[in-house]
């Protein structure tokens, strides 16, 4: 177990779906079965790092089979353990369930810290964990679909397919083995952003919804917004551009090292290459440094958004934290306990199991790109612009008007993969926004929107169980 012992993130999940599943009409077996990892493998291999012989413990969990195959990321961090794995695989079931998105959820993790390993020490652990996968079957296009997660990117993802790729010669749809691959590698155009712009969709669509922002005391739309954001890994880092994109001020950011903040607002850009040129985003010009980074939680805002690492604002601080809403980029950021202090106080939190679904919405995608062996566009972008085309021109001679060059690009142009993969993140996010607040109005003893989240959950994964004729 990790060093907060006391704290089990998988008993939280529990917890917060015990509290959900009272406003649901399922059998208490069906929620029992709903509420276990289906399975569960543990595993230990040795690596040779250098000249001695490391034993490297990792995890698979696959939490739920109502749809296959299952999916969930990959993450590599000293800190991994068997209850985080299990927490973050049952967080994927109903994840993937609210935003529709036809999986199981899974999750696995290496306990590594991997900034002590070199590119080939690592790459050694990443195909001996995915050989390790591919024995017990615990991987495969149709099976168990891994992806990117804390601690691992596309490169990680490439050595996954070229493993099983190599060792399931011959099998057509092996590309769909795991997502967030290059692009070169039959990865998808858009999803290195997709976590973080699946927040920004998320949390836009709340902020546009006129009777919450008056509950609130909040003017409508994401403009002016006073935003905090805590962890410039890529979710983070990509949420706070694409908000301060659409007219929100970023008055701070934190990382580990610590945090800075300004009444100004920051240039995410600008902070993200300072950091890459002095290794910390301290010291960054017209910012305040604040030592501790856990104080930027505290500062007055209107959105603080959490994307690190889980159980960052707990019972101690959450008494301090000042903003009215709090959009959870992170998995698990808040503790049970923070949740019902949010609630005595009128903070609105909007829960991660469906506004960090950007990740998987759009890893849903590629696994669907790499089974049509077709990349999205490919088909019906000249027809597209031609045919746009046609309409502008048919306009400009009836009307005799012609069109400025600038708008002329916009009409005219044919959807690219990027432009279709956001166009159905924004679909994707915008619908799973509405109907989890549709199912919190509709019931005035539903506490939270995690709570009414965890309720759409359970009822479509419910839903998937009855149907399937597995009980009566």
């Amino acid at each position: 177990m990790s060093s907060h012992q006391e704290y089990s993130f998988f008993g939280a999940v529990e917890k917060s779906f015990d509290k959900a599943a009272k406003f649901t009409k399922w059998d208490l077996g069906i929620l029992e079965q709903i509420k276990q990892c289906n399975a569960v493998y543990r595993m230990h291999f040795p690596v040779k790092v250098g000249d001695k012989v490391e034993v490297i413990k990792a995890y698979r969990v696959q939490h739920s089979h109502h749809k296959t195959p299952c999916k969930g990321g990959i993450r590599f961090a000293p800190t991994v353990n068997l209850d985080e794995v299990m927490a973050l695989a049952a967080l994927m079931t109903y994840k993937c369930a609210i935003v529709n998105v036809p999986f199981g959820g899974a999750k696995g993790g290496i306990t590594i810290d991997p900034r002590k390993y070199s590119a080939y020490d690592l790459e050694k652990i990443t195909r001996r964990y995915t050989a390790e996968l591919i024995k017990k079957n615990f991987i495969g296009p149709g099976i168990d679909v891994p992806a990117p997660d804390y601690g691992t990117g596309e490169r990680e993802m490439a050595w996954i397919l070229d493993t099983y790729s190599s060792m399931r010669p011959g099998e057509i749809d092996a590309q769909g083995c795991v997502t967030g691959k290059p692009v070169t590698q039959g990865g998808v155009r858009g999803r290195r952003e997709a976590t973080g712009l699946g927040v920004f969709y998320g949390l836009r669509e709340v902020c546009n919804m006129k009777e919450v922002m008056d509950r609130l005391k909040m003017i409508t739309g994401v403009e002016g917004k006073r935003v905090i954001v805590q962890g410039l890994g890529n979710v983070g880092y990509h949420t706070a551009k694409f908000f301060q994109e659409a007219g929100a001020k970023i008055i701070a950011l934190a990382e580990f090292e610590g945090a800075i903040c300004s009444d100004d607002g920051l240039d995410v850009e600008a902070v993200f290459e300072h950091r890459k040129a002095s290794g910390s985003i301290l010291n960054f010009k017209g910012s305040t440094n604040l030592k501790n980074n856990m104080d930027a939680l505290e500062l007055e805002c209107d959105i603080l958004i959490p994307a690190a690492l889980e159980n960052v604002i707990n019972a101690e601080n959450a008494p301090r934290v000042k903003a009215k809403i709090i959009g959870e980029a992170a998995n698990g950021p808040l503790t049970p306990e923070a949740d019902e202090e949010f609630i005595k106080r009128g903070i609105l939190v909007v829960p991660d199991m469906y506004l960090n679904a950007g990740g998987v919405t759009v890893s849903y995608f590629e696994w669907l790109k790499n089974l049509s062996h077709v990349r999205y566009g490919r088909m019906e972008k000249r027809f597209t612009e031609s045919l746009n085309t046609q309409i502008l021109e048919q306009i400009e001679g009836l009307t005799g008007k012609r069109v400025n060059t600038e708008d002329r690009e916009q009409i005219m142009h044919g959807a690219d993969e990027v432009d279709l993969v956001r166009s159905g993140l924004e679909e994707t996010m915008i619908a799973a926004t509405r109907e989890i607040m549709d199912a919190w109005h509709s019931n005035p003893d539903i506490p939270d929107m995690r709570t009414a989240a965890y309720v759409v959950a359970i009822n479509k994964v419910g839903t998937s169980y009855a149907e399937l004729g597995i009980f009566p």
